[in-house]
């Protein structure tokens, strides 16, 4: 059964040459109902290149964060499947589709550091070695046992992510861990899938403290998870604690 498909490029500074070719790329091999780009305190000149391309553009003033831009994407699509892609292309477009063929119930994730995927141009020795050690940690603590965790290109259904979103707190890069640990807590299916990947040098992520973040964020979806799942522990720690605003929930998404 054919589904319908929307496309979600959270944006932050983009090169606007590349992301344009990105989006032609797309829309010839994917052929989506809608590409959304969530674009965060864009300057002028980048918001005039934006508007010019084929696609949904959402600029807000101030950086959001790239979860909560996915969220604010996710949230106005009204398709089967709702695909996220970073706006650096770094993964191509028949590497995307991949990722969407194999949603079935669930959530496709796309895999950098699955033994089957394939690299074009390498990261930073600290990179990998942050990225390595961080999907080694995941692995351990979560019920999703994934080689990578953190890859810039994942698909869900419509279904699920009404069973998700109101689950997600994170609002920047640490989005994708916990939009893995709550998929699995919940019961759903989360496949891993092998794909082309393509480095981006110039990508705006500082790698260390985005490793503090994520490891922050990790701490924070185990408990989140194990709350989902009835653990006694989890919810004791909780007990008497102001919680957190789901991203949904937020007055400015």
């Amino acid at each position: 059964m054919d589904r319908s498909l929307g496309i979600v490029l959270p944006a932050y500074e983009p090169d606007t040459d590349r992301l344009a070719r990105y989006v032609e790329r797309i829309h010839e091999t994917l052929a989506p109902e809608t590409i959304r780009v969530e674009l965060d305190a864009p300057d002028e000149e980048t918001r005039t290149a934006v508007d010019t391309l084929p696609v949904e553009c959402n600029a807000v003033p101030y950086r959001r964060g790239k979860g909560a831009s996915i969220t604010a994407g996710f949230e106005r699509l009204d398709t089967d499947v709702r695909c996220f892609l970073d706006a650096d292309g770094s993964t191509p477009a028949a590497a995307a589709e991949e990722i969407i063929d194999r949603v079935d119930d669930g959530l496709a994730v796309g895999s950098r550091r699955h033994p089957d995927a394939d690299v074009i141009g390498h990261q930073t020795v600290a990179r990998r070695f942050l990225g390595d050690g961080f999907a080694w940690v995941a692995r351990r603590l979560l019920a999703a046992n994934l080689y990578d965790y953190q890859c810039g290109a994942k698909a869900i259904t419509a279904d699920v992510w009404t069973g998700v979103r109101s689950h997600l707190y994170e609002p920047g890069f640490a989005w994708d861990i916990e939009l893995v640990a709550m998929t699995a807590a919940l019961g759903y299916d989360v496949r891993e899938i092998p794909i082309e990947w393509e480095d981006a040098p110039d990508s705006t992520v500082d790698p260390v403290r985005t490793a503090v973040d994520m490891g922050r964020a990790l701490v924070a979806a185990r408990h989140r998870a194990k709350r989902v799942t009835d653990s006694r522990l989890h919810d004791a720690l909780a007990t008497g604690r102001g919680g957190p605003v789901a991203l949904v929930e937020r007055e400015e998404t």
